[in-house]
């Protein structure tokens, strides 16, 4: 008897099998099969067709991975200490992490723009923003490491950054919050914003043949918080533009205070002529 029942669900499940392959699409793939894997496979000696880099947040480094393959290829110390590379420990590295706060060897890395020429990439150079202690990087795209690292004066939180201008004559960077502008006298009652907190622009000069990066100028703004931007092309060649918020100026319960318009600003720099002036 119990030879028969188990016989008769083995028989039931070998119906079953035929019933669902005779349902199967004729054009189905399998998710195991050689063609879909050989879609994405990069053998030994080739490139990717394109890289990606990643943004490393409180990592403070940068990711590159390749794509179509999605290796993870390199992570490119930046922003923080690397012990595996020894990155912030070496005497050659270690000045990369200081700041005029002293040594800070963590970062909050939100951001990067690539070099361009005409407003096309170009492959030179790739910068990189850090948040918490305003500064921003260069990366080397010829060795895919951080060759240079420049710290922002007058600013805090150094969001809108590090974006291009067309032809990489410019990389720009906008505090993301508000500061009182004189340091001697800069501890000022917080209920003084609207007076004393100000914000600013970074124009930071970018050499064309080795990228060295200088601070160009600075545009000194009202109190607003300055999040994204993006260099005008074509018809708004020579603009950048910034979205902002908080033009409210508050400094209290901003979920509320900063929110009470129905519209922010957007800031737009006519950048030639503030350089030819």
């Amino acid at each position: 008897m119990k030879k028969i029942i188990y016989l008769f669900f083995a028989g039931g499940a070998f119906l079953m099998l035929i019933h669902l392959s005779g349902c199967k699409p004729k054009n189905a793939g399998d998710a195991t099969g050689s063609d879909a894997a050989g879609k994405t496979y990069v053998p030994p000696g080739k490139y990717d067709e394109l890289y990606n880099f990643v943004s490393g947040g409180f990592s403070g480094q940068v990711s590159v991975y390749g794509i179509p393959s999605g290796r993870l290829l390199r992570v490119i110390p930046v922003f923080s200490q690397d012990a595996e590379k020894g990155w912030g420990y070496s005497e050659e590295t270690k000045p990369m992490l200081n700041t005029s706060h002293g040594e800070v060897p963590w970062g909050d890395q939100h951001h990067l723009d690539l070099s361009q020429t005409n407003g096309e990439i170009d492959g030179r150079w790739l910068f990189a923003n850090e948040n918490n202690t305003p500064r921003v990087a260069r990366i080397d795209l010829k060795t895919f490491r951080t060759a240079e690292i420049i710290e922002i004066p007058n600013s805090a939180g150094n969001h809108s950054s590090p974006f291009i201008t067309e032809n990489t004559e410019y990389v720009v960077a906008g505090t993301r919050f508000s500061v009182p502008m004189d340091y001697e006298n800069g501890d000022v009652p917080i209920s003084s914003y609207k007076k004393n907190f100000k914000g600013t622009i970074s124009f930071i000069s970018v050499a064309p043949t080795n990228g060295e990066m200088k601070i160009a100028f600075q545009m000194l703004l009202p109190g607003m918080n300055f999040d994204l931007s993006h260099s005008g092309k074509g018809p708004s060649s020579g603009w950048f533009f910034f979205s902002c918020y908080n033009s409210e100026q508050a400094h209290t319960l901003l979920e509320v205070n900063a929110s009470k318009r129905d519209k922010d600003y957007i800031l737009a720099v006519n950048w030639k002529k503030r350089r030819n002036t």
